[in-house]
């Protein structure tokens, strides 16, 4: 607790920093309130690792921070805790709380475990390549809310409730990581991706199609996937290699289950319809109006008027989970709006000005990587592209493989609740604390480098992209 706020008082009240300058000679000065968001930063960071208080309060503690420290203006500060990404995180976490209570969970469940059989190695395996496929279709916080129930019904099934076991943790850790890797295949999958995309056709003036996107980045995603289910298995090895009899039993119980109940058919019709028009949305400008959060909030209106879910279900919201993310989009705008982000990626790509092309693209990877922890995967590809986009010609490096590195590594926080949602709605499953989460976090971060360093040296060159480009004197 002391060190957090240490953290926060030595970063705000010490001299003013330096001006960070890019290659282009351009100054980013830090202001007074740039420097009181990078302590804010420094505060929640510690006491979100180590769970100093509820990690709810961690967020409101940055709220506060700003406010009392006039970082930025009150109305500001807090609006951005009813942001409309964490009112899609409430409407995705309230489709979970659906499937548990129709029981389509246990429907969903039963039926994969008897097609999986009793071996723990191939029950989470299974679970991770449904995690992954349904990432192609719909948004990977939806794919999480959505996964959660189930995976609760499986772990039941393995020991009693309530109990911590490794498998438990592997279990849904690895949901969690998984979905990251998953949603960086399609544009389906996550906002960044397209808002990248985006964001690189203003720069670079190129125009790159959502299969374009797909093709490459297929074989890095299903290679994490498996991957990051043989870490989980090494990591977290299961107490059990087989639940003896679970077949049958997962058989027999989804035929006592019977038919499909008036309340799961309205549920299932409901999320249906949800995710085929946020998936048009990317298809059919005529739906490209219509915000996803809107979309996925008539759900949950939905829910309500077909009496599938009464006052009682919303007082079981997890708040502290909602919460969370509400701070962690606080102190990620409050990092983007006064400069503090931007003066952060200009002293950091400075260091590889003169650095090999390699590692250069290396050190922008790892750069986004380490703050889509922290702030938004879109507001860390923000402002570090646009630096790394300037220095590139001169390193003889293609811009494609710059935003292609970043969108893989910015879909894969591993170390931080806040770095995605599908890590706090796992983290909801009191399998684990943020503090071993963020352990596990940094061997899962290192091999996802070395998947980076892999499809730029091997995968992507094979795959006809140019990597290396004549370079500018």
């Amino acid at each position: 607790m002391l060190l957090g706020i240490g953290v926060f008082t030595l970063v705000y009240y010490c001299p003013p920093w330096p001006d960070a300058i890019d290659p282009m000679g351009q100054h980013f000065e830090l202001s007074r309130e740039a420097k009181g968001a990078l302590a804010v930063f420094g505060l929640a960071a510690i006491w979100w690792v180590f769970e100093v208080v509820p990690i709810g309060v961690t967020s409101l503690t940055i709220g506060a921070l700003q406010a009392l420290f006039m970082i930025r203006d009150p109305k500001v500060a807090f609006k951005d805790f009813m942001d409309p990404s964490v009112l899609f995180i409430f409407g995705s976490i309230v489709i979970g709380m659906v499937f548990t209570k129709t029981g389509l969970t246990r429907r969903i469940a039963y039926k994969m475990l008897s097609v999986v059989g009793e071996r723990t190695g191939m029950i989470m395996l299974g679970c991770f390549v449904m995690t992954a496929a349904l990432t192609h279709l719909m948004a990977h916080t939806a794919v999480a809310a959505t996964m959660f129930p189930l995976l609760i019904a499986i772990h039941a099934l393995y020991a009693e409730e309530g109990e911590v076991t490794r498998f438990g943790k592997g279990l849904f850790i690895g949901m969690a990581y998984v979905a990251g890797a998953g949603s960086i295949i399609t544009l389906l999958g996550a906002a960044r991706g397209a808002v990248a995309l985006g964001f690189y056709k203003d720069i670079m003036n190129v125009d790159i199609s959502f299969f374009q996107l797909t093709a490459y980045m297929f074989p890095v995603g299903w290679l994490m996937t498996f991957l990051l289910w043989g870490f989980a298995m090494v990591v977290f090895k299961p107490e059990q290699s087989a639940i003896p009899g679970l077949k049958e039993k997962s058989k027999r119980m989804y035929q006592d289950l019977g038919r499909w109940s008036r309340q799961e058919i309205l549920a299932a019709a409901i999320v249906l319809v949800t995710i085929v028009v946020i998936a048009l949305k990317n298809f059919i400008p005529a739906l490209g109006g219509l915000h996803k959060t809107g979309v996925l909030l008539c759900s949950t209106i939905g829910f309500f008027l077909c009496n599938i879910l009464d006052i009682d279900d919303l007082e079981e919201i997890p708040w502290n989970i909602i919460l969370l993310f509400a701070g962690a989009m606080s102190i990620g705008f409050c990092l983007w709006e006064t400069g503090a982000a931007k003066w952060l990626a200009v002293n950091w790509l400075v260091l590889f000005e003169h650095a090999p092309p390699l590692v250069f693209i290396l050190g922008m990877a790892f750069f986004v990587m380490i703050m889509t922890n922290f702030i938004m995967n879109v507001a860390a590809i923000a402002i570090s592209l646009p630096v790394a986009l300037v220095i590139a010609p001169y390193l003889g490096v293609a811009g494609e493989v710059i935003l292609f590195s970043s969108l893989i590594v910015a879909g894969m926080p591993f170390m931080l609740l806040v770095g995605a949602a599908p890590n706090a709605i796992a983290y909801n499953s009191k399998q684990f604390t943020p503090g071993e989460f963020f352990l596990y976090g940094i061997p899962a971060s290192i091999m996802l480098m070395l998947v980076t360093w892999l499809a730029i040296t091997v995968i992507w060159p094979l795959m006809g992209m140019e990597v290396y480009i004549p370079r500018v004197v």
